[in-house]
């Protein structure tokens, strides 16, 4: 399998790599994708369930029990629930968010695709996010997933970020520019 930009050398990507090695062997790599954006937002909208995850005063049968009871209500498939308590029993849950991206990396570079983090002032119409998916597989030449997201902050423009490169055209870095610029 392809190192997917050295993804596999940190400890999140070798994680995430037995991960997908077991799904490919299953066959449900789409399955567990799933299960992981799934258990990926709840993480992004339950406070509680963000705090699980990143206190390690937790003791591993308390996190296993409590992760275990959200894979059940998530309805997540039971190679994922047992990745879960594998975490869980290693103490490793703070690294779910970034064995999710991994994971997302390696099975999108097995595909023969790239995801693109597209990140704008103001949302995007769907017209408009088609638009840039297409100008990104031209420039990229491969096949490009898009996952969008709102900053107010960013004033205009977009951020995109696929892999390690990142294209800035928002305003606030254009600003930020100028002011260092009119600094010295």
């Amino acid at each position: 399998m392809e190192n997917s930009g050295g993804i596999k050398a940190s400890l999140q990507g070798r994680y995430a790599s037995a991960l997908f090695d077991l799904a490919s062997e299953n066959g449900t790599v789409s399955a567990v994708e799933s299960d992981l954006e799934t258990i990926g937002e709840a993480i992004k909208e339950s406070a509680d369930l963000g705090a699980l995850i990143r206190n390690p005063q937790i003791s591993r049968e308390a996190a296993s029990k409590a992760i275990e009871a959200v894979a059940d209500v998530l309805g997540l498939s039971q190679l994922t629930k047992n990745f879960l308590g594998v975490l869980a029993g290693n103490r490793r849950l703070s690294a779910l968010p970034q064995i999710i991206r991994a994971f997302a990396a390696i099975a999108a570079a097995q595909r023969g695709e790239a995801t693109a983090e597209v990140t704008s002032a103001h949302a995007l119409s769907d017209e408009q996010v088609e638009q840039l998916r297409q100008k990104l597989e031209v420039r990229e030449g491969r096949s490009v997933k898009m996952k969008t997201s709102v900053d107010p902050d960013l004033l205009g423009g977009l951020v995109v970020t696929i892999g390690s490169k990142r294209i800035d055209s928002s305003i606030r870095t254009r600003l930020n520019s100028l002011a260092q610029a009119m600094k010295g």
